[in-house]
């Protein structure tokens, strides 16, 4: 996600769709993190959860010090014991049983997120959010071609691979609060 170009007329789009690639892409910072350490095996996919207040505002929390920590890791590479025991520390002290819960707890509000319309804050699904951000990107008359080319590409991407239905429905009202906060949180970490 880092080689993504964002003009600047669609960023907040965009950074909504950052979340939501964020979730389905191994080569973005969140993913990068997630990655087991050597000599271990790979995370399993995704479980859905009910998220609560608690879980939203620990990530909320706990996102600027684990910005610090995985924006110095460099791409597609695991992270070291030393690495992974900051994750640790910093998941535990922010209210998480693990980097592993945070993780999860995080993905889980991502997958949410990624189905929000950043014009009018509501939940549309993430297929029409991918749709209409196509849509922007075909309009814009002051993207260069080959940043437009880019992000279509990447878009299309986007749309052959959609996000799984949102299993917990309460997920939805609950991040709806805390839209604001989240996507300055989690939009800003690419």
């Amino acid at each position: 996600m880092r080689e993504f170009v964002r003009p600047a007329a669609v960023a907040l789009s965009m950074a909504c769709l950052a979340v939501a690639i964020a979730v389905i892409s191994s080569d973005s910072a969140m993913a990068q993190a997630t990655q087991a350490p050597p000599g271990q095996a790979a995370t399993a996919p995704m479980k859905q959860m009910a998220l609560t207040d608690k879980q939203i505002e620990g990530v909320l929390a706990a996102q600027k010090d684990m910005d610090a920590i995985t924006e110095k890791l460099p791409d597609n590479t695991k992270p070291d014991p030393k690495v992974t025991a900051q994750l640790e520390a910093v998941a535990k002290k922010h209210g998480f049983s693990s980097y592993d819960d945070y993780n999860n707890v995080a993905d889980n509000i991502s997958l949410v997120l990624s189905g929000f319309d950043p014009a009018t804050k509501k939940y549309v699904g993430s297929e029409a959010v991918i749709k209409a951000q196509i849509a922007q990107v075909e309009a814009d008359k002051k993207m260069s071609a080959k940043d437009k080319t880019e992000a279509l590409a990447d878009l299309n991407e986007a749309l052959k691979a959609p996000a799984p239905p949102i299993e917990n429905k309460g997920n939805i009202d609950l991040v709806a609060r805390y839209y604001d906060k989240l996507v300055d949180a989690l939009g800003n970490d690419e």
